[in-house]
């Protein structure tokens, strides 16, 4: 437990970490239907975006934007998804998701469907290096800016 924060057990589960950024863990979500990050602020009891700080504010806006990128750039999506629904899990997590028109849940939304399939072999390895690398290149402009 870092300052009090503490990843909630099913995020936990369901997703694999991929490091943290100034303000949030980064998790890779265990679903290889869709490319699917999750960003999750590590401020204790954090449940609403409006009550983080002004400043936790921005860098959330900021690290969101920045894992759209990445997955814009690995993925080619059709659209990238973001939001921060917390009805099953309160503990405030951003979802970026790159979506696809032939993606299974298109037009839908992706959580709630029953629609996961898990990375096979190595892949799920391969790939969340393949993402931690372009992470790494997002960090440096997010911590530019502050």
């Amino acid at each position: 437990m870092e300052n009090g924060f503490d990843l909630d057990a099913r995020l936990a589960a369901d997703t694999l970490a991929l490091g943290d950024w100034p303000l949030s863990r980064v998790l890779l979500m265990r679903n290889r239907l869709f490319p699917w990050l999750i960003l999750v602020p590590r401020r204790a009891g954090a449940v609403e975006i409006h009550r983080l700080t002004p400043a936790d504010q921005v860098l959330l806006t900021r690290e969101t934007s920045a894992a759209a990128r990445v997955l814009e750039r690995l993925f080619q999506p059709d659209k990238i998804n973001t939001g921060a629904l917390g009805n099953v899990v309160s503990q405030l997590h951003m979802h970026v998701v790159a979506r696809r028109r032939d993606d299974p849940a298109w037009p839908g939304p992706v959580w709630g469907r029953g629609l996961s399939t898990p990375y096979g072999g190595d892949e799920l390895v391969v790939l969340a290096d393949r993402i931690r690398t372009a992470l790494r290149e997002e960090i440096t402009a997010i911590q530019e800016i502050r």
